[in-house]
């Protein structure tokens, strides 16, 4: 368990002390965006690998024990939950975002309507349930740190364009928001069907059916009610 907090830690170091703060601002004025940008994937890969073997590992081992237990309902709402955060994710990444490096002036529409932080908010959805529905002490201290991670980073890129592109940061505040369809439901933005539903959209609904096939083959768990496992 110790070498999962430690990995836990380190990944949290790495997000919370240097990204998206003014220690990343004086390494990028060092280095450059390109160098930073590398070095700091690398840094998060390698600290997600060192996370998931540690996982493994307490996950199976005697220190690790069951916290509470948030019932069958709950975990039946999995295949649901997730499916959220895959149609989150995936179009967040394959599309420009005006709040990421280097993509400044990138327009305001698709998934973006809906949350200006698409990926981070599909990563909360899908580390909270894994958290809530799993209960063990290690699942607890794995999931929490990327629900942590995410949440921050919400806060943290929001930041860094208020810093460095003060007028570009009132037309994106303006027009969207951090908690998904708030910035809708306040009349400041409108969901456009046509802009949504997408190759994105079906490119993430391909990639979640594969997900639902290799889950217990990947992770000895099965996603669906009732621990249902297809013939």
């Amino acid at each position: 368990m110790a070498n999962l907090v430690a990995a836990c830690l380190t990944f949290l170091a790495i997000h919370l002390l240097v990204s998206g703060t003014r220690v990343r601002d004086a390494i990028v004025a060092r280095t450059g965006e390109g160098p930073y940008t590398g070095l700091f994937a690398l840094a998060s890969l390698a600290a997600i690998v060192w996370m998931c073997i540690a996982f493994n590992r307490a996950d199976a081992s005697a220190d690790n024990r069951v916290l509470f237990d948030a019932g069958q309902g709950l975990r039946d709402c999995g295949i649901i939950l997730v499916f959220l955060a895959f149609i989150l994710v995936v179009p967040g990444v394959t599309r420009t975002n005006p709040t990421s490096a280097g993509q400044g002036g990138a327009g305001i529409d698709g998934v973006l309507r809906i949350t200006r932080h698409p990926f981070l908010c599909g990563v909360m959805i899908w580390s909270a349930f894994h958290l809530i529905a799993s209960g063990t002490l290690a699942s607890v201290i794995f999931f929490a740190t990327f629900l942590t991670v995410a949440e921050a980073g919400t806060r943290a890129i929001d930041g860094k364009v208020r810093r460095k592109r003060p007028e570009e940061w009132k037309t994106i505040s303006a027009q969207t928001s951090i908690v998904p369809f708030a910035a809708i439901a306040a009349g400041r933005n409108r969901f456009a069907a046509r802009e949504y539903f997408d190759w994105r959209f079906s490119l993430a609904v391909v990639l979640y059916a594969a997900f639902l096939c290799f889950h217990n083959w990947m992770f000895s768990v099965s996603p669906f009610p009732n621990g249902w496992r297809p013939g």
